[in-house]
C-alpha cells in the first residue's frame, strides 16, 4: 500500500469530534501484538489502554484488528517514550516506538484524539503488584529443591505414591512476564508419565506433558486471519503469546515429540497448513503441479513469503512422524494426500527456487527469519538478494522432502515419480556437501552469499548442523566434526554463531530449546557426551527456572530476558512465549527418545537410549530402575523399563546390553507385530563406553559485544575502477583484516581496509569483501558485490512506447514487454527487473512477486526463461527508489533480444490465504508492483 493511502485510512479512524470511527488496539511486544488491549473510551477526546508490562524494552504500536491504520510517534524512526511526557502521534505507517520498563508494573496508554490530525500520548506507570506471602508448597507430602547459579526451583506434590501426582513448582528467578512464581498441573490419566527416583525430573516430564495439552484447542486465531474471529480447528496452537498453526513451528514440534502422543491433532494441524488455489484462479501457463494446487503453505513472512522463504517443506518432519505414529487405517489416505501436496509443492520449488548452477534451492534460512539477526544490514534494502541466497538448513529440508516423497511414491507405486525425486534428494545431498562444508571450520556454512557472489560464509546455525546430521546429509566422520566444532556457551549452544552486533536477543544471543533438542538427536546418534550433557543441561534448567517451556532464552546467562539499562535497544528476548509449541515438543522428545530411547518408525519402535554418566549420576542419584509409563503407541499401552548401571564419576555412556518384551528377548527394532498391546519393554543398560567428550566451549560478558564471541561489521566497496578496490572498513577497528572475492572465489586474504588491486581482473567480473577479526578469526557477512561488466538498460514498453514506469502492474493473466536490447559480446549475464513493491511491510505478507521471465532471440526463440522474485521493498513517503529482482542467467551470443514477463503465481493465489487482511487476502491475489525497466548485466 502506497503511504499515502496509509495515511488517508489512518486518519480516517478518528471523527472531527475526537471519537474513533475504528476501534485501535495497544500493540506490543508486551502483549504478543494482540487485540487484548483495546483503546476505550474515557470521554472528551480521550482513550486509555492499562496493562501489566513486564521488566524489559517493549516495541509498541497504536493499530487497528487488521493493521490497516496506524499510529506512530515518528514515522521516520523510533522513539523511546518518557514517562509523562506528551507525545504528538502521525496516523500513519512506521517503525514501531518503545517503552523501557524496570519492574513488573502497570502502565497507562492514553491517548487524547480531540484534535483529530494530532492525537497525543502520554505513558504513565500507575503502580506494581505485590509480592506474594504464601507458600505454594504448604502442606506437600515429598518436595525437594536445585539451585541454578543464584536462583532455587523448588517442586512438592501431596502425595509421592499417587498413581497420578500432582505437583507445585516454584522458582526464585523472575519470570518474563507477570505473574505468580509458583505453578501447579498434574499428570492425566490418559498420558504418560515418568518415575525415575527424581521427583524433579518426573515432574518436568510432566509439566511438558500439561503444555502440550494446553497447546491442543478446539479454534485457533489470528489478527490477520478471519478478521481476528476463531477458527474451528483440533489442532495445536504455538504458544501462549501464538494462537495460530505455523507450518515450521508444528512441523519441528511433530517431528520432535508430539506426533508420538497426539498424532491425529498433528495430522489435523499439518493438513490445515495445505491449501490449494483459490477458486476462479487459472494456473499460469508455467506453473508445475495439479489443477487444484493443493501444496504446503509458506506462511507470512520475509518479503511477502514464498518463494524469498522456502523452508514450508519442513511440514515433511512432521508428515512423516504422524504417518509413523497414525493407526493404520489413518495413514494410507493422509499418505496419499501427503504425496499430492509435496508433488505439487516440489515441483514448483524446483522452476521457482532451484539454481541449477550450484544445485541448491534458494531461500532464507529456516525459522530464522528475522532478517536484521542473522542476515547482512544491507539485507533489508535488497530482499531480492536475500531470497536468490542459499540456507544449509533449508537444503537439507529439501533434502529430506525429496526423499520422502519417493518413499511415498515408491510405497503407492509411482515408480517413475520415486525415481525422478530419489535423483534429486541424491544430487541435493552432493551439492550440500560441495557446497555448503568449510573444512577449516569443521563445520558447513549457515548460508551463502546472494547472486553475483554465492560463497559459503563463515556463518553457523545449530539447527542447521544438527538437521544435516540426523537426516544422514552429513557422514560420519562430518558429524562428529560437527558436534566437536560448534560453539557451545556456559548455558547451551547459542542458535547462531558468531553473534551480530548491535542486535537485541531474538534469534542473534539465543538459545532456543527446540534447536537444542535437535542438536541431542545429533550428539546422541554419534555418542557426542559433552553436547549431549550441555543439552540436557539446557532443556532441563530452562523449563525448571521458568516454570514453562519458554520460547527462547538469552544465550550467556540463560535468562527469559537480559535487562541492559547502558545499552535498552539491545534487550531480549524481545518477544518470549510460555509453552512454545516446538519447545514442549524438544522437551517431550528429549525424555521419551532420548532418555528412554522409544522411536516410531514405519515398521516398529527402535529402542535406543542416550544415557549419559553424568544424567545417571546427577539426575537420577540412587535410583535402580527408571519407567516410563502408560505411553500409547499407535493405539498400543507399553510400559519402558530401564534398569541403570550403578553411578560412577567417569564421563561416557551406557550402552544397551539386553531388551525384552514382556520377558520374551527382542533387538533394539521391535516390529510392530512383535508389540502387543499393554506391553512392557525392559532394557538393561552395559558397562560404561567412553564416547566422544570433544566440543567446543566459548564465554562471554553477557552484555559485551567483544571479538571473541561476535562477528565484526560488514564492510563496503567504497568504489571500483580498472581493477582497484576500495575497502571500507564501515567502523571496525584496527584488529580487523578483509578477504575479497572474486565470483565467489577468495583472491585475497587478510589485508588491510583502503585500495587493493587485482592483478589478474577479467573484464567482466563481480567483488564482494568480507571483515575478519585478527585474533579470533570470526567472520562478518559479505559486502553488497560490486560488478565491473557492462549494464544494459532496457525500457518497459506499453502499446509499443517506452515508459518510465508502469505502476501496479501483475494481475493474474497479464503480460508486459520490454524494449529490445543489443548484446555486442557474447558470454554471461544476469537479466534483472528494476521494480519497487509496496503491497505490505519487509517482514510481513504473502504478496512478495514472483513472475515469469522470457529473453527471446531476434527469430523468437527462448535464450533463457524462468521465474524471477519481486520482493516487497521499504516502503518510503517520499518515493523509494527501484530496487532489482533477483537475476536470470543467461548466457548470450552477440545479437539483438527482448524480453517479455508474464504471470507465475505466489501465496496470494491460495484458498487459505482469502480472509487475510492485508494485500492478496480478502480483496483477491495480489502479486502486483511498479515496473522501472530492466537490466542486462554482463557477468563475465
Amino acid at each position: 500500500m502506497a503511504a499515502a493511502a496509509l495515511f488517508s485510512a489512518s486518519a480516517a479512524c478518528i471523527a472531527d469530534s475526537g471519537t474513533l470511527a475504528t476501534p485501535m488496539y495497544l500493540r506490543g511486544g508486551f502483549n504478543g501484538w494482540g487485540i487484548d488491549h483495546p483503546l476505550a473510551y474515557k470521554g472528551k477526546g480521550l482513550y486509555q489502554a492499562d496493562i501489566l508490562v513486564s521488566p524489559g524494552y517493549h516495541g509498541f504500536k497504536v493499530g487497528s484488528k487488521d493493521w490497516s491504520s496506524e499510529w506512530v510517534i515518528d514515522p521516520t524512526a523510533s522513539v523511546t517514550v518518557n514517562p509523562r511526557a506528551s507525545y504528538t502521534m502521525r496516523t500513519q505507517a512506521g517503525p514501531e516506538d518503545y517503552l523501557f520498563v524496570r519492574q513488573t508494573s502497570t502502565w497507562r496508554f492514553s491517548i487524547d484524539a480531540s484534535d483529530p490530525a494530532a492525537p497525543l500520548l502520554r505513558v504513565a506507570q500507575t503502580g506494581t503488584p505485590p509480592a506474594s506471602t504464601e507458600n505454594p508448597h504448604q502442606g506437600h507430602a515429598a518436595s525437594v529443591a536445585s539451585k541454578y547459579g543464584g536462583n532455587t526451583v523448588r517442586w512438592s506434590t501431596p502425595d509421592a505414591a499417587a498413581a497420578l501426582r500432582s505437583y507445585t513448582q516454584s522458582t526464585t528467578m523472575p519470570l518474563r512476564d507477570p505473574g505468580p512464581q509458583s505453578t501447579t498441573y498434574r499428570e492425566a490419566a490418559d498420558g504418560p508419565t515418568v518415575r525415575s527416583g527424581s521427583l524433579a525430573f518426573d515432574a518436568l516430564f510432566a509439566l511438558a506433558v500439561a503444555e502440550m495439552k494446553q497447546n491442543a484447542v478446539a479454534q485457533i486465531k489470528d489478527g490477520n486471519y478471519n478478521g481476528g474471529a476463531a477458527i474451528d480447528c483440533a489442532c495445536f496452537e504455538t504458544g501462549e503469546k501464538w494462537h495460530y498453526v505455523w507450518t515450521r513451528d508444528l512441523s519441528y514440534a511433530a517431528d520432535l515429540g508430539l506426533a508420538m502422543l497426539d498424532p491425529e491433532r498433528v495430522r489435523n494441524s499439518l493438513d490445515f497448513k495445505l491449501s490449494g488455489y483459490r477458486a476462479g484462479i487459472e494456473r499460469a501457463p508455467h506453473v508445475a503441479g495439479s489443477a487444484d494446487g493443493l501444496q504446503i503453505i509458506q506462511d507470512t513472512g520475509t518479503g511477502g513469503s514464498w518463494p524469498a522463504s522456502t523452508d514450508r517443506v519442513a511440514w515433511v518432519l512432521g508428515a512423516e512422524a504422524a504417518l509413523d505414529n497414525l493407526a493404520p487405517q489413518q495413514r494410507a489416505p493422509f499418505a496419499a494426500r501427503a504425496l499430492r501436496a509435496l508433488v505439487n509443492t516440489l515441483e514448483n520449488d524446483r522452476l521457482a527456487a532451484f539454481d541449477a548452477a550450484s544445485g541448491l534451492y534458494m531461500g532464507e534460512q529456516s525459522f530464522l527469519d528475522w532478517r536484521d539477526q542473522s542476515y547482512a544490514a544491507w539485507i533489508v534494502g535488497d530482499l531480492a538478494s536475500l531470497a536468490s541466497s542459499k540456507a544449509l538448513s533449508t537444503n537439507v529440508l529439501h533434502y529430506k522432502a525429496l526423499a520422502f516423497a519417493a518413499m511415498l511414491a515408491r510405497a503407492s507405486g509411482e515408480h517413475a515419480q520415486a525415481a525422478r525425486y530419489a535423483a534429486w534428494a541424491g544430487a541435493l545431498k552432493r551439492s550440500i556437501n560441495q557446497r555448503f562444508w568449510l573444512e577449516d571450520a569443521g563445520m558447513y556454512s549457515s548460508l551463502t552469499a546472494p547472486h553475483f557472489d554465492a560463497a559459503p560464509l563463515h556463518k553457523f546455525d545449530w539447527l542447521g548442523q544438527a538437521l544435516a546430521i540426523v537426516t544422514g546429509v552429513a557422514d560420519g566422520e562430518r558429524a562428529r566434526r560437527i558436534l566437536a566444532s560448534y560453539p557451545h556457551g556456559p548455558m547451551g549452544a547459542p542458535v547462531i554463531y558468531p553473534q551480530q552486533q548491535g542486535m537485541p536477543v531474538y534469534h542473534n544471543r539465543a538459545i532456543w530449546p527446540f534447536v537444542t533438542a535437535y542438536g541431542l538427536k545429533a550428539a546422541a546418534m554419534h555418542a557426542n557426551v559433552g553436547v549431549a550433557d550441555a543439552a540436557y543441561d539446557t532443556l532441563m534448567r530452562g523449563a525448571a527456572l521458568n516454570l514453562s517451556n519458554m520460547e527462547n532464552l538469552e544465550w550467556i546467562t540463560g535468562q527469559p530476558l537480559l535487562l541492559d539499562e547502558r545499552q535498552p535497544a539491545l534487550i531480549g528476548p524481545v518477544i518470549n512465549s510460555k509453552r512454545q509449541l516446538w519447545s514442549v515438543g524438544g522437551y517431550l522428545g528429549m525424555v521419551i527418545g532420548n532418555v528412554f530411547g522409544i522411536e516410531a518408525t514405519a515398521g516398529g519402535i527402535d529402542v535406543r537410549p542416550f544415557i549419559t554418566s553424568k544424567l545417571r549420576r546427577e539426575v537420577f542419584g540412587a535410583a535402580k530402575v527408571i519407567t516410563l509409563d502408560s505411553l500409547t503407541v499407535r493405539g498400543k499401552r507399553i510400559k519402558v523399563r530401564i534398569a541403570l548401571p550403578d553411578a560412577t564419576d567417569e564421563q561416557g555412556w551406557f550402552p544397551v546390553k539386553t531388551i525384552s518384551v514382556d520377558g520374551a528377548p527382542a533387538t533394539q527394532s521391535i516390529a510392530w507385530r512383535q508389540l502387543p498391546d499393554n506391553a512392557t519393554i525392559d532394557i538393561t543398560l552395559g558397562a560404561l563406553r567412553q564416547g566422544d567428550t570433544t566440543m567446543r566451549r566459548v564465554d562471554a560478558a553477557p552484555y559485551a559485544q567483544g571479538a571473541d564471541v561476535f562477528a565484526p561489521r560488514e564492510p563496503s566497496i567504497a568504489g571500483i575502477a580498472r581493477g582497484t578496490l576500495r575497502i571500507d572498513a564501515n567502523g571496525n577497528g584496527a584488529d580487523t583484516v578483509y578477504n575479497v572475492y572474486r565470483d565467489g572465489k577468495l583472491v585475497a586474504a587478510r589485508i588491510a581496509a583502503g585500495a587493493w588491486t587485482d592483478r589478474n581482473a577479467p573484464a567482466a567480473a563481480c567483488y564482494a569483501v568480507e571483515a575478519q577479526f585478527a585474533a579470533s578469526g570470526n567472520r562478518s557477512h559479505h559486502s553488497v558485490p560490486r560488478c565491473t561488466g557492462t549494464a544494459l538498460d532496457i525500457p518497459v514498453m506499453v502499446d509499443g512506447v517506452a515508459q518510465a514506469q508502469v505502476t501496479d502492474w501483475g494481475k493474474p493473466g497479464e503480460r508486459l514487454r520490454f524494449g529490445a536490447v543489443d548484446v555486442a559480446q557474447g558470454g554471461e549475464y544476469g537479466v534483472q527487473v528494476r521494480y519497487h513493491n509496496r503491497a505490505n511491510q519487509i517482514n510481513l505478507g504473502i504478496s512478495g512477486g514472483v513472475k515469469w521471465l522470457a529473453l527471446k532471440d531476434a527469430a523468437g526463440r527462448i535464450a533463457a526463461q524462468g521465474v524471477v522474485q519481486l520482493p516487497h521493498a521499504r516502503i518510503d513517503r517520499t518515493g523509494a527508489p527501484p530496487v532489482i529482482s533477483t537475476p536470470l542467467a543467461a548466457r548470450l551470443k552477440p545479437g539483438r533480444y527482448r524480453l517479455e514477463m508474464s504471470d507465475f503465481y505466489n501465496m496470494s493465489y491460495l484458498q487459505s490465504n482469502s480472509t487475510f487482511s492485508a494485500a492478496g487476502g480478502a480483496d483477491g491475489p495480489s502479486n502486483k508492483f511498479d515496473v522501472h525497466g530492466a537490466r542486462l548485466l554482463r557477468l563475465k
